[in-house]
């Protein structure tokens, strides 16, 4: 598809998301937003809008909020790149961090991600030990040779601190947080629930794209 084809109907897809949030209960307001602290051109394709959470396996609010989050994807608007960030603080990051871009980097945060919450906070798996992690990613069907040669890689090092650093920029210090097009943030608590943060991520991208 050509690239002015398909910004045309990102645009119109971002455009019909606005008409239905403008029709949805209670219009989304600045209140449900707020800049970060340091505004950020980020590097999406051609024609798509930076989505990025951040988030911790180990917290309860992003264990919450991730089965709202997995459906709006399904379903999201054309011209969304969407991807996510795992955050340093909060119990046991200095694995979670790793874990998450070792799963990236072999394509199964898809297949892995609701089952890494369910395990922390259903089951009450700590998954703070290489011998512990390794047997969760080979009872889950993940390479886990594979997989450890990807958590301690220089590569996966690279990943974190990279998110550390926009995580600083950006002046994330809660999660889950959403920040589009590296201007705005929001999450459950500033959209006042999960199901509306996802409604003001679609207005902020719509917005970012010129379409408000």
């Amino acid at each position: 598809m050509q690239r002015r084809h398909f910004s045309t109907l990102a645009a119109a897809s971002l455009g019909l998301g606005l008409t239905r949030l403008a029709n949805a209960q209670g219009a989304i307001t600045p209140q449900d937003y707020k800049p970060v602290a340091t505004p950020v051109v980020m590097s999406a394709p051609a024609g798509q809008v930076d989505v990025v959470e951040f988030f911790s396996y180990a917290c309860p609010h992003c264990n919450d909020f991730e089965p709202v989050l997995e459906a709006w994807l399904r379903k999201k608007p054309a011209g969304i790149h969407f991807h996510r960030y795992p955050v340093r603080f909060l119990q046991n990051a200095a694995n979670f961090q790793p874990m998450y871009f070792a799963l990236e980097a072999m394509d199964q945060v898809d297949a892995m991600q609701q089952k890494i919450f369910d395990a922390v906070h259903k089951e009450g798996q700590r998954l703070d030990k290489p011998d512990a992690i390794a047997a969760f990613m080979t009872k889950n069907g993940v390479d886990a040779k594979r997989f450890m040669s990807l958590f301690t890689s220089f590569s996966v090092r690279t990943k974190v601190q990279q998110a550390n650093q926009m995580m600083e920029t950006f002046g994330v210090d809660s999660v889950p947080t959403i920040v589009v097009a590296g201007q705005n943030m929001t999450s459950p608590a500033l959209a006042k629930g999960e199901e509306r943060t996802t409604q003001v991520v679609e207005f902020l991208a719509a917005k970012a794209r010129g379409g408000h």
